[in-house]
């Protein structure tokens, strides 16, 4: 089994920056993808960004631009680093993992909150 703890999560102001954090339990080294997820108030949980064990990164075209993934393996965390924050990108931020074995499952994080204001 792997958990995964998120931190980083807080109040910004419009236009600040926040770098979110996911610490696995197991070594990141053995997941296929992790990501980052959001979900707000009235809206379905949405892929913010993701990485791969090769490095490649995908954004959602919302955050593109602003966002970066990142991942430690030597820390099995992985990151999200958030500027130029909008109101919009208010909601609650899950760490997602993929692991193949000897962990093999898909994993979440308890979610940590990001709240933008004007």
């Amino acid at each position: 089994q792997v958990q995964l703890v998120e931190s980083g999560g807080g109040l910004v102001q419009a236009g600040g920056s926040l770098r979110l954090s996911c610490a696995a339990s197991r070594s990141i080294f053995g997941a296929i993808t992790m990501a980052w997820y959001r979900q707000a108030p009235g809206k379905q949980r949405e892929l913010v960004a993701a990485i791969t064990s090769g490095g490649s990164t995908n954004y959602a075209d919302s955050v593109k631009g602003r966002c970066t993934i990142s991942r430690d393996n030597a820390k099995n965390t992985v990151y999200l680093q958030m500027n130029s924050l909008k109101p919009e990108d208010t909601a609650v931020y899950y760490c997602n993992a993929k692991y193949a074995v000897p962990w093999s499952g898909d994993y979440w994080g308890q979610g940590t909150q990001v709240t933008v204001s004007l």
